[in-house]
């Protein structure tokens, strides 16, 4: 497995210096700056692109398809849980699976829709060796969403429904 902990332009301090960064812009929620803190955004990239992991800047990640920008992730994210931290979420686009992390380490389950299938298996494998065991994944295109694991509709009144993947 990958260097966890980072060196050099992946290590804490760089880290660090990102999550100044992110306040500067405006990042207020202490639980989202920990979070981001923490994860290892350089496991979700190509190795040659790793010492970029920590600017403030979105990067290819193959298939025509770019790691969104650390203030996007944190502001979409900030966003999300202002008025409560849900019990799940859907996500459509794993990528890299680096917004999936973000959400996994602050909300129970995390299911998680991508169309490119080599993007999914490469977020899946990352996902599971950093250790998280609650994200589920569909290959599929998100404009359907996930059925089974969407909302129960009677009339007037919705009612969530669990998902056992």
């Amino acid at each position: 497995m990958k260097d966890l902990l980072g060196i050099g332009m992946t290590s804490q301090r760089t880290r660090d210096r990102l999550i100044l960064q992110l306040k500067e812009l405006g990042i207020k929620d202490e639980r989202v700056l920990a979070v981001m803190r923490k994860v290892p955004r350089h496991l979700f990239m190509a190795e040659a692109l790793s010492s970029r992991a920590y600017e403030n800047t979105s990067l290819p990640i193959g298939h025509g398809q770019t790691i969104s920008q650390p203030y996007m992730v944190a502001r979409m994210t900030e966003l999300l849980i202002e008025d409560g931290l849900p019990e799940n979420v859907l996500e459509v686009g794993t990528g890299s699976g680096y917004q999936s992390s973000i959400l996994a380490s602050l909300i129970p389950r995390v299911f998680s829709v991508e169309r490119i299938r080599p993007l999914q298996e490469q977020a899946k494998k990352v996902l599971t060796d950093v250790g998280f065991r609650n994200i589920s994944f569909k290959h599929s295109d998100g404009g359907w969403g996930w059925k089974a694991c969407g909302p129960v509709s009677y009339t007037h009144l919705t009612l969530p429904t669990i998902c056992s993947v």
